[in-house]
C-alpha cells in the first residue's frame, strides 16, 4: 500500500512538489494531487458534518463512507493502484434507495440550508462535485479507473439526500426556492 509517513515535516515539499504513495514525485499543482486534495477535504467536510446531531445508523454510513473516501484518496495516489471496489457504489445506491423512500417527492428546487447538519451536508455534497470534476479532468491525461468517478458522482446525490434526512431529523423540512421572490 505506497509510502506511509513517519515523519510529518520532511521539508521534501520545499520546491514544490509531493511524493506519490509509490514513492514517485509530482507537482503540487499537478492534476493528481488536485484530485487527491479535494477527496482530502470532502472527507475532512464530512468529518465536519459528523459532529452535528444525526441518526445514530446515518452517522454511522458517513464513517463507513470516510473509510470509502481514504480509499479513493489511495488509489488516486499510486498510479495503476486498484483500491476501490464495486462494492462501494453498490452500498451508496442502495443507501440512496434507502433514505430517498422516506422523503417526499420534490416538487421544487431546493436552496442549500434548513438546519445546520443539513446546510453542511450541502457543503460536502459541492465539494463532492469539485472533487469529481478534478477527477474527470486527471483522467484526461492520465489513467484513472471508471469506479472512482462512479463513486464520486453517486456520493454527490446521497449528500443531496441526506440533506433532506438532516431537515427532517431536526424538525424541519427543505428550502424551496422561489420563482420570481427576488422581485425582478
Amino acid at each position: 500500500m505506497g509510502h506511509r509517513l513517519t515523519q510529518i515535516a520532511t521539508r521534501t515539499g520545499d520546491d514544490g512538489t509531493t511524493g506519490l504513495g509509490d514513492g514517485s514525485r509530482t507537482g503540487k499543482d499537478s492534476p493528481r494531487v488536485t484530485a487527491m486534495g479535494d477527496v482530502d477535504e470532502l472527507n475532512s467536510t464530512i468529518g465536519l458534518l459528523l459532529t452535528e446531531p444525526m441518526p445514530a445508523q446515518l452517522a454511522a454510513e458517513l464513517r463507513d463512507i470516510q473509510h470509502d473516501l481514504f480509499d479513493l484518496g489511495g488509489e488516486l495516489c499510486i498510479p495503476g493502484f486498484e483500491n476501490m471496489a464495486e462494492s462501494q457504489v453498490s452500498r451508496l445506491d442502495d443507501l440512496l434507495a434507502q433514505y430517498n423512500a422516506t422523503l417526499p417527492r420534490l416538487q421544487e428546487f431546493i436552496l442549500p440550508g434548513g438546519s445546520r447538519a443539513a446546510a453542511l451536508a450541502h457543503v460536502a455534497r459541492t465539494v463532492c462535485r469539485r472533487a469529481e470534476r478534478a477527477i474527470v479532468t486527471l483522467g484526461q491525461s492520465e489513467t484513472v479507473r471508471p469506479i472512482c468517478r462512479h463513486y464520486v458522482n453517486r456520493l454527490s446525490d446521497l449528500l443531496f439526500v441526506i440533506s433532506r434526512v438532516l431537515n427532517r431529523h431536526a424538525g424541519g423540512q427543505d428550502v424551496l426556492w422561489e420563482k420570481g421572490r427576488s422581485g425582478k
